[in-house]
């Protein structure tokens, strides 16, 4: 897993713990993005395509292919930040690298972004580092979950059985669109322990929140690239009063203040979704959640 590196916030300035996501390259070499600690981060404000994908070489076949750009969202604000990366420096004394053939139509000399081979998906649990995996900083850079450090000691006889195993690290489906993005929060709902996490049939409407139902839970998924305001938060919380059950929210673009703090004040946990499709809690009841399960 790549090392955890301090990233601040330009908008209020907290420094938050960050690791780059680990991808699995077509050759079975790890991936990890350059970071460029030198340049601030830049807040993310509006989406566009081109801007969400950052080339990266692996460095074991030389392979250049897209990856999703590095983002965090700030634990204090709910600011997403875009991180920096470092551009691929061409190689002297080598070829085009593998997937790359002059005349193939390939854009920019990369071959196509992530699908069929160098996806996300295709990692296995032993994959190290993968967004998500036990181990991976929490909002204040902390290691999440004891995954990582080997499985949990056999319980001693005559004395109290130990901590319940941690669950397995959770495998995030890579956001590309807005049924990915409600995909990804019912997997990561299950993963947390909630059962019979119901998706909507249709297609998501862009420009709305998509509701998810399990017993006892109603959550909302925000695809949109706008942040989540004070209505949406309290209209998830209504729901959730109205059927007796937890409230939970996801957004991509993070959370305006008020609606931060709104969620503090009923106890709702709000997570932001990268294009990894790695959730992060952004708020004190989101780590509760995170921590405790279902």
């Amino acid at each position: 897993m790549a090392e955890a590196v301090p990233v601040r916030c330009p908008a209020c300035l907290r420094e938050n713990g960050y690791a780059a996501p680990v991808f699995p390259c077509a050759c079975g070499s790890p991936v990890v993005p350059p970071l460029d600690l030198a340049a601030p981060p830049v807040p993310l404000t509006h989406r566009t395509w081109s801007e969400t994908w950052v080339a990266v070489r692996c460095t074991a076949c030389g392979r250049v292919s897209e990856w999703p750009h590095p983002e965090l969202g700030c634990a204090s604000c709910g600011t997403v930040v875009r991180i920096p990366v470092h551009p691929v420096e061409p190689e002297t004394g080598r070829g085009p690298g593998p997937g790359i053939t002059p005349g193939s139509g390939v854009r920019d000399g990369l071959p196509p972004r992530p699908g069929v081979r160098g996806d996300a998906r295709e990692a296995g649990p032993g994959w190290p580092g993968m967004a998500g995996a036990p181990g991976t900083p929490g909002r204040d850079g902390s290691a999440r979950g004891a995954g990582a450090a080997g499985s949990a000691p056999a319980p001693v006889p005559g004395q109290p059985s130990a901590a319940p195993v941690p669950r397995p690290a959770f495998r995030p489906v890579t956001i590309r669109t807005a049924r990915d993005a409600v995909a990804a929060a019912a997997l990561y709902l299950r993963w947390l322990g909630f059962q019979d996490v119901r998706q909507p049939d249709g297609r998501p409407i862009p420009s709305a929140a998509v509701d998810l139902r399990a017993p006892g839970l109603v959550a909302q998924v925000d695809p949109t690239t706008a942040p989540a305001g004070l209505r949406a938060v309290e209209c998830v919380w209504l729901n959730g009063l109205t059927a007796s059950a937890t409230s939970v929210y996801f957004a991509l673009a993070g959370y305006t203040e008020d609606a931060r703090s709104r969620a503090d004040d009923l106890g709702i946990p709000l997570f932001v979704m990268d294009l990894t499709g790695m959730p992060q809690p952004v708020n004190d009841p989101a780590d509760r959640l995170v921590n405790s399960g279902a």
